[in-house]
């Protein structure tokens, strides 16, 4: 009797990010990850979106993590970091260099990744911003990754898409930025697939 052929394992692509990814305040099904998957495979995409969120992390805290959270399965990654650094009012040279240092190992590594990208709150100030801001588009360029500008783009400020802290998004909050975010994930899939 034949053996049957094995059924592909889904493509598996890792969201690395802080509690913006882990779903902060939400039910995990609820959480960025989870979404994201569905809508993917509502779209005919077989793919996994294994949740590496930390809530709390800052980029330098994901950098010291990254080595054992990229499992051998990870076949690309969805970096979403520097939120924290922002609200903190790290320096951006610090988170700059921590976001350098995760691209460089997912280049070595011949990892595709989407740079989920953050502004900085309008409260820090200009110059804040000025040396913020530009660390995404900078390093997505930088290391040939591919940017998707802005993690809460639609979502941010919008109270009715945000819990009462206003800073995580809620249930409906997590559905915009899914929407918003597709069509770069599934940039992301088609260089997978190309690299495979």
């Amino acid at each position: 009797m034949a053996a049957l052929p094995a059924a592909a394992a889904p493509m598996t692509i890792l969201a690395l990010g802080d509690s913006l990814t882990a779903g902060y305040g939400l039910p995990a099904a609820e959480a960025f990850p989870t979404r994201l998957e569905a809508a993917l495979k509502a779209k005919g995409r077989d793919v996994r979106i294994v949740n590496g969120g930390v809530s709390g992390d800052t980029a330098s805290g994901g950098l010291a993590r990254l080595d054992w959270s990229l499992t051998p399965d990870v076949e690309g990654v969805i970096l979403e970091l520097g939120a924290n650094d922002m609200l903190r009012g790290v320096d951006p040279a610090e988170t700059r260099k921590a976001l350098d240092a995760i691209l460089g190992k997912l280049s070595a590594r011949g990892l595709p990744v989407l740079v989920a990208g953050m502004r900085a709150a309008p409260n820090l100030g200009p110059a804040f911003r000025d040396a913020y801001d530009p660390i995404y588009p900078d390093l997505a360029a930088k290391h040939g990754a591919l940017l998707y500008p802005f993690f809460l783009d639609g979502v941010a400020a919008d109270a009715a898409l945000n819990q009462a802290d206003g800073i995580h998004p809620n249930v409906s909050g997590v559905d915009v930025v899914v929407e918003r975010i597709l069509p770069a994930v599934e940039s992301l899939i088609d260089r997978i697939e190309n690299s495979r």
